[in-house]
């Protein structure tokens, strides 16, 4: 530690608040003594002087030591609380007077990139931190903190097999790779309505006492190990899928009201399309081409539906053979924001102006309420255009369908052009039987309707992209 002096003096107010506030260490009266190059004789005059700028609030004294009043010292102990929307850590210091000082000061948790297992810090963790002070004014966390060492950690959530025990109680065998060899005891009483077999989550105890297994508790029944619905909870539990609404997000679906056309463009003259596997329970967007009186210049629409506050939290929903997770509750994901055939709908759109040689000459967004004139599917788009129109697709063909593969060729002449690397994979699909068993595995034919709608959207997001760069908008 430097001396603030050059030579031993007795110090000013202002010497001492500036030495305490950039000090890096414990301080207290021994160690500002010695900084400054004090005697035991000016000790008694150094006590008196910080006595007084405790008194005037200008510092505090926490357990011997001194640091200013507001402020984080540089080791404070925290609790891991939340994470930010980039994924960091975020931690609040464990002891603070909000009476005094307002809220409690968020702190950016930083983990060293070959961070020790005593150092992996997550949510519901307590840690100690060395806190830094961020440079930039425009930071609105003005803490981050480097994690020394983990107090605590929080209550871990384990996946496993429940064996029952004469006498009550059990055993749980963990089936994920990393706890593999790792059981846990469940004491009498805390089994729930598990039975032995079954599949389980448990919360494990926040610490070991005795000998033996650790103890833990069952928190959820998953069923039967022997269905490959099992399968995939056990993806849902071991890789944090949120699986389950919390009851705001609910409720906030069930008040949700069908939007009206105020703000809004009238589209729903337009026949747009949805297109989508035949099983498919939201459609989200749909298509419609038209030509714009220039042999040269065919053109086209695609929208999307709106985003909404889940997509933040979800990002995306997850498919497994025997269920959905959705992104967002179904009131919403299929019911309202679901583009159904002669129901009104808000969507954002986006109008895109396509040369013969399948370059985007210009696009716009526009806020619209549509209606969609039908939905399709692949194989039944494919179907028309090939020359077996059904009583759904027949009527749309001259009007919808052969505008919208006249675009698609144009774009696939400019994708052709430039050669991409081209990964055309089939998509498997697992058909289970009604008991919840592998009946086949499909491999399902790639039609020139799946990659109209990818030309499409492809397109669509490149428009996006644009847009948000001309207006300086972070991707």
């Amino acid at each position: 530690m430097k001396r603030p002096l050059t030579k031993p003096s007795f110090p000013s107010k202002d010497d001492l608040l500036a030495f305490i506030g950039q000090a890096t260490g414990n301080i207290g009266t021994r160690e500002i003594a010695r900084a400054f190059g004090l005697k035991n004789a000016d000790r008694a005059a150094l006590k008196r002087v910080l006595r007084e700028l405790t008194d005037e609030g200008a510092i505090e004294r926490r357990r011997k030591k001194l640091h200013q009043p507001g402020r984080l010292p540089h080791v404070v102990l925290t609790d891991i609380t939340a994470r930010d929307t980039d994924g960091e850590l975020i931690a609040l210091p464990t002891e603070w007077d909000e009476a005094e000082h307002g809220p409690a000061p968020k702190i950016r948790v930083r983990i060293p990139r070959r961070a020790r297992p005593s150092e992996v810090a997550g949510v519901g963790d307590r840690a100690l931190l060395r806190i830094e002070e961020s440079r930039e004014k425009e930071d609105a966390i003005r803490y981050s903190g480097r994690v020394i060492k983990l107090i605590d950690r929080g209550r871990q959530r384990v996946l496993g097999i429940f064996r029952a025990t004469p006498g009550g109680g059990g055993r749980i065998v963990p089936i994920e790779k990393k706890e593999v060899g790792r059981e846990l005891a469940i004491p009498p009483g805390a089994g729930g309505e598990a039975r032995d077999g079954d599949l389980v989550a448990v919360e494990a105890a926040a610490r070991r006492s005795g000998f033996g297994l650790p103890s833990a508790r069952v928190t959820e029944r998953l069923g039967s190990l022997a269905t490959e619905r099992a399968v995939s909870l056990i993806a849902i539990h071991a890789h944090s899928i949120p699986h389950v609404f919390p009851a705001a997000a609910l409720a906030e679906a069930q008040a949700a009201k069908p939007a009206r056309l105020s703000g809004r463009e009238d589209w729903r003259a337009l026949p747009l399309v949805t297109v989508d596997p035949a099983d498919a329970k939201d459609h989200d967007d749909a298509v419609h081409a038209v030509r714009d009186g220039d042999p040269q210049n065919p053109g086209g629409f695609v929208i999307g539906s709106a985003l909404d506050r889940e997509a933040l939290v979800r990002g995306n929903s997850v498919y497994f053979p025997d269920r959905v997770v959705p992104m967002l509750p179904e009131r919403i994901s299929n019911e309202l924001c679901s583009l159904r055939p002669g129901e009104d709908r808000a969507a954002l759109a986006v109008r895109l102006v396509v040369g013969a040689d399948g370059r985007k000459r210009s696009h716009s967004f526009h806020r619209v309420l549509m209606r969609s004139a039908a939905k399709l599917n692949y194989v039944q788009a494919q179907g028309a255009v090939d020359g077996w129109p059904d009583d759904t697709s027949g009527p749309l063909l001259a009007s919808v369908l052969e505008p919208l593969y006249s675009a698609y060729r144009a774009l696939k002449r400019a994708r052709d052009a430039r050669a991409p690397l081209d990964l055309d994979l089939p998509e498997r699909k697992i058909v289970l039987t009604a008991h919840n068993t592998v009946d086949r595995v499909m491999t399902h034919e790639r039609l020139d309707s799946h990659r109209l709608i990818e030309e499409f959207m492809i397109l669509a997001n490149v428009a996006a992209a644009e847009t948000l760069e001309r207006a300086r908008v972070p991707l």
